[in-house]
């Protein structure tokens, strides 16, 4: 029996030949009944988590009716304050109808007047200056004289040859009239008197050359010879210039020949003298078309009675032609140029929109819209560097006035913030409150 005793013992305290130690069993039991409590309080916790919440959210609705309401996309979430970043503030301006000329741009330079550079038709020496380098010369004035001492000498010689001749002429007159000389004699005579004369006559003319005057009135330029200088036949000597009025040479292309006539009136701006425009007109056509280039040489006139216009000067010429029109204009600020295209951000429902134009001519601060807006339309002129496509915006200027009405401005699809809990409704309408108080009405 004791044997017997033992080796029920053995069998159940030997599991696979090792002996089962009994004091692993509370532990196991403990470790499983913590893991059930830890479960079941993480499970309690969150349920009442979630109805502290749903506690919080239904008492919320009941002080907020419009809580639940569905909010636009950038708009003010009543009670939360704001659901996304604030309008960004822009000037923007309307596109509007201004008349147009049509107009042609072209680059040419400015020319004088009058020019002339003075050249002496005779060598000599100089012996007298009269002008002054950078002065006004009137018309007929001496600008150079050179020395006549040997003109003048010939000049003697030839009045004295023509002396002697005309007494001979005379003579001989009288005895071809007495009958004691030939015909013959007598046109001899004469024909010697007339040499004589014109010997004179050309004595005098080379005395003339060496006095060199102004052949118009202008400015005389830098002199390139001093007093005793020896100068030759064709030697430059100063140029004079007459700037008032300046000529505008300019070339347009073949294809605009039936546009442009004689008379139209153009419009100057030089680079030399930013933000100032010069007025003038078609002074005349080349009929000759540069085959080169297949362009129209064209001269204009415009007045210069300041003199700040020197002759030379780059000119950007816009020749106004007779074809006035209409068209959309916008600021030139409002244009996003990328690349060879042109954008702008038209505002529509207090958002920004990126399109895309095609313009046509510029005027001064404007440009021309072709195509892409329509009248009427808003379009940002400053801070564009601050949005992008679709952005919430607000106008701070308009057409540069001051800020927008309400119902002008681009926060229009703001919805309006309900009263503050506690504040006073507003006052029904007059239907409203008949209705309500007349016991009458159903």
């Amino acid at each position: 029996m004791k044997a017997q005793g033992l080796r029920d013992w053995h069998s159940a305290n030997m599991r696979d030949g090792n002996p089962i130690l009994a004091h692993h069993r509370p532990f196991q039991e403990s470790s499983e009944m913590n893991k059930t409590m830890n479960w079941s309080i993480g499970v309690v916790s969150s349920v009442a988590i979630a109805g502290v919440f749903f506690w919080l959210g239904t008492l919320q609705a009941a002080n907020n009716p419009s809580a639940g309401s569905p909010v636009a996309p950038g708009a003010s979430s009543p009670g939360n304050g704001p659901a996304g970043p604030p309008p960004t503030a822009v000037d923007a301006a309307r596109v509007k109808i201004s008349p147009l000329a049509k107009t042609i741009s072209a680059v040419g330079s400015l020319r004088s007047d009058e020019t002339v550079i003075i050249r002496p038709e005779v060598s000599g020496r100089v012996a007298e200056i009269g002008f002054r380098e950078g002065e006004r010369v009137a018309k007929g004035s001496v600008i150079l004289r050179l020395d006549q001492s040997v003109q003048r000498a010939e000049m003697r010689q030839a009045e004295a040859n023509v002396a002697l001749a005309k007494s001979r002429i005379e003579r001989s007159r009288d005895l071809h009239a007495k009958g004691f000389i030939s015909s013959q004699a007598l046109d001899d005579a004469d024909s010697a008197y007339k040499v004589a004369k014109a010997s004179a006559d050309l004595a005098a003319a080379r005395l003339t050359k060496l006095d060199i005057k102004a052949p118009f009135s202008g400015i005389a330029g830098l002199r390139l010879i001093s007093i005793g200088d020896y100068v030759r036949e064709g030697q430059d000597i100063v140029n004079i210039e007459e700037i008032d009025p300046l000529k505008v040479d300019f070339r347009v292309p073949e294809i605009f020949l039936k546009q442009i006539s004689t008379g139209q009136t153009l419009q100057v701006n030089l680079d030399a003298i930013p933000n100032t425009v010069f007025s003038g007109r078609v002074l005349a056509i080349n009929p000759l078309i540069d085959a080169n280039g297949r362009a129209v040489v064209i001269r204009a006139v415009i007045k210069n009675m300041d003199k700040r216009l020197r002759p030379g000067m780059f000119a950007r010429v816009k020749l106004i032609t007779n074809e006035q029109q209409e068209g959309l204009t916008i600021p030139e600020q409002a244009l996003i140029p990328v690349g060879d295209d042109f954008f702008v951000f038209k505002i529509v429902d207090g958002r920004s929109l990126r399109t895309k134009i095609d313009i046509g001519q510029r005027i001064t601060g404007s440009v021309e819209v072709v195509r892409g807006l329509s009248k009427d339309d808003v379009v940002v002129t400053a801070g564009q560097a601050k949005i992008r496509d679709g952005v919430t915006v607000k106008m701070a200027t308009l057409d540069g006035g001051a800020a927008p009405s309400a119902e002008q401005s681009a926060d229009a699809n703001t919805p309006s913030v309900p009263s503050a809990p506690g504040a006073p409704a507003p006052a029904p309408s007059a239907g409203i409150a008949d209705k309500t108080a007349s016991p009458k009405n159903p």
